[in-house]
């Protein structure tokens, strides 16, 4: 299981390294990263200059629906809902 465990979190730092930003949504759906903020943690513990900021879940599932198909119930308020969205400073 640690093998694994180090090609997710490997998968997320190279994803992260290409510039591409990534919440905790994203992370469980494109790499089965269970915990992104321990992750996170981390690689800011190991020097990465990790940022974050609040973004609306409506631009996250634009992202993910780009790969992914994700349909959210129709009564949730996506327009309300905040996800925190992390990327590298460079």
């Amino acid at each position: 299981m640690s093998a694994n465990r180090y090609g997710v979190t490997l998968a997320l730092k190279e994803h992260l390294a290409a510039g591409n930003p990534i919440t905790r949504l994203e992370a469980i759906i494109y790499f089965g990263v269970p915990s992104l903020t321990s992750n996170i943690s981390k690689m800011r513990q190991e020097g990465w200059m990790v940022k974050s900021r609040k973004v609306s879940y409506v631009r996250v599932l634009l992202r993910i629906n780009k790969v992914a198909v994700v349909k959210p119930p129709i009564n949730l308020p996506i327009n309300e809902i905040e996800m925190t969205e992390y990327w590298l400073e460079k």
